[in-house]
């Protein structure tokens, strides 16, 4: 654990800053976002430009979804056990692979030659637009199964990098500025995610090209990567050398399972993006609806990211929440609201107003929540805790996407956002009446719930 540092007041909005290993952790992480953030706007918009089909971009989410599921928690096992820099290095690798061959692919889409199993592909995914109401889906390319293969390899390796960095935070800085590190970490998270789906927007318009997007991702990653390397980091085997076993893959369901206040704050999550989130249909709301094209869709998907960014300041500049409890319960609500807003809205600006704000209210629940999960985790638990945490939040952001995407084939887009808006303030209201010490939760600091 890194001493504590002379420099720091009462409240120093720049205490973790003042760390040269979480300066890398957080440089590498603005850089690898940046990428990240290009790679979504392009495969939503090649994706629905190919396809012409909502189906395809929630199956886009599931496939993401899918290895979370799965592997999750051995991946909280491996985090654990195994040197968290290097588990976080290995798969940082797979991920970069992954993106360069989606390069690959979506360059030489027209030079693929087609097989029977990319056929058979493209028929299942044909079927599954066909049975949510989409009969007139495009699924002719080989490319297009072969661009899910990538993107299902790079969920994979996510999936095990993201338990190993998050547990690998609380050894970089010591436990007394660790709220200050989630928040500056968000913040570099939103700025990126600002910026990221701006420049993917400009790429695609400019060049008519996708597969530069996914390229700038892997350089992207890539730099990431050499940003962990000179890290300081000392390996504990926090398993105690156990093999992995159910009980061992299962400690940190249990350990989220006894204690309330974090599983009431990730299911409250849980379910609120789920239902709430319109991300994944985006596309559909800047060609159809909105009429920006793919350079107002760079700039639609910048907007939440934008409002996080603003609200990651304003909490590093304040003290700790008093009351953060209440403080979530309101950004939930104030989350579905604007969703509700937004899906009924014609009008760019308006609608950009409405995203900057469901933004801005879900950084507060990203801060609470993350700070509880790894303040309140003894650090022998924090993978295998970190991993249910992906679990809940992984599946949260990627099955919304499909659950969007379905009800956007079935219903429409607008019934799609406007119905998950209103589900999302009703879920606040049933998760104040099953945990209603949330409502009574105080100070985000303290370090354990009395």
């Amino acid at each position: 654990m890194p001493p504590e540092t002379p420099l720091s007041p009462a409240h120093d909005p720049y205490s973790a800053l003042r760390y040269k290993d979480f300066r890398l952790y957080i440089s590498g992480r603005i850089i690898a976002v940046l990428g990240g953030a290009m790679t979504s706007v392009a495969i939503g918009w090649e994706m629905y430009e190919r396809t012409h089909s909502a189906t395809a971009l929630g199956l886009v989410g599931l496939t993401f979804a899918i290895p979370v599921v799965f592997f999750a928690l051995p991946a909280g096992h491996v985090a654990d056990r195994f040197n968290r820099k290097w588990v976080s290095l290995i798969f940082l690798a797979g991920t970069t692979l992954c993106t360069f061959g989606l390069a690959c692919v979506s360059h030489f889409h027209d030079k693929i030659p087609d097989s029977g199993i990319l056929e058979w592909g493209n028929s299942v995914l044909y079927g599954t637009a066909k049975l949510f109401g989409e009969p007139h889906a495009v699924f002719t390319e080989p490319a297009i199964p072969l661009m899910f293969l990538f993107l299902l390899g790079s969920g994979i390796s996510m999936t095990f990098f993201v338990p190993a960095r998050q547990a690998m935070l609380t050894n970089i800085v010591p436990m007394s500025v660790f709220s200050n590190a989630v928040t500056w970490g968000s913040s570099a998270f939103q700025l990126s995610s600002v910026f990221g789906p701006m420049l993917g927007g400009f790429v695609i318009a400019v060049t008519g090209h996708y597969a530069l997007a996914y390229l700038i991702d892997a350089i992207s990653t890539t730099i990431c990567f050499f940003t962990i390397v000179p890290m300081h980091y000392d390996h504990q085997d926090h398993t105690g050398g156990e093999e992995m076993t159910l009980k061992t893959l299962a400690a940190g369901v249990r350990y989220v399972r006894d204690t309330k206040i974090i599983l009431a704050t990730i299911t409250l999550d849980l379910f609120a993006v789920f239902l709430g989130g319109a991300t994944a249909l985006l596309p559909i709301f800047a060609k159809d609806i909105l009429n920006v094209g793919a350079m107002g869709l760079g700039w639609l998907r910048a907007a939440p990211s934008l409002g996080a960014f603003i609200m990651a300041i304003s909490i590093a500049h304040r003290p700790p929440m008093k009351r953060a409890g209440i403080s979530l319960l309101w950004a939930v609500i104030g989350f579905g609201a604007a969703t509700i807003v937004f899906g009924l809205s014609r009008s760019f600006w308006l609608s950009m107003a409405m995203l900057f704000l469901i933004g801005a209210f879900d950084n507060i629940s990203v801060v609470i929540r993350a700070t509880l999960v790894q303040i309140l985790t003894p650090n022998e638990m924090r993978g295998r805790v970190s991993a249910v945490n992906n679990v809940f939040i992984g599946t949260s952001n990627e099955l919304g996407g499909f659950e969007s995407g379905v009800t956007a084939a079935l219903f429409g887009p607008v019934i799609s956002v406007v119905g998950g808006g209103i589900g999302t303030i009703l879920v606040v209201i049933s998760s104040m009446l099953v945990w209603p010490q949330l409502r009574k939760f105080g100070k985000l600091d303290q370090t354990e719930i009395k």
